[in-house]
């Protein structure tokens, strides 16, 4: 599996996992391929409804717009996710 097959089932799974959610914006934001355990590591981000900040958070200046952010685990040989779990990526300032 290449880097753009990785990043495409990383994808695919997250739209698949969370499509009760509706979530929307869906896209890679990190991808690492590690070498010694033959597995893909990659962030996928997408926004929630719930992720959208109120009428107050805009007045605010703030564009109260969060992500949600998931690590998954691919084994590069099959394809198949082995896990997925939260990621906190760091904001830049």
């Amino acid at each position: 599996m290449d880097v753009k097959e990785a990043a495409r089932v990383a994808k695919e799974y997250v739209a698949n996992l969370f499509a009760d959610e509706r979530i929307t914006n869906i896209g890679l934001e990190e991808i690492v391929r590690r070498s010694p355990d033959n597995v893909w590591e990659v962030t996928v981000g997408f926004s929630r409804p719930w992720d959208h900040g109120g009428l107050a958070t805009i007045m605010m200046g703030q564009t109260g717009l969060r992500r949600s952010y998931k690590l998954l685990r691919i084994d590069d040989r099959t394809g198949i996710v082995e896990w997925v779990k939260d990621r906190i990526l760091q904001e830049s300032k």
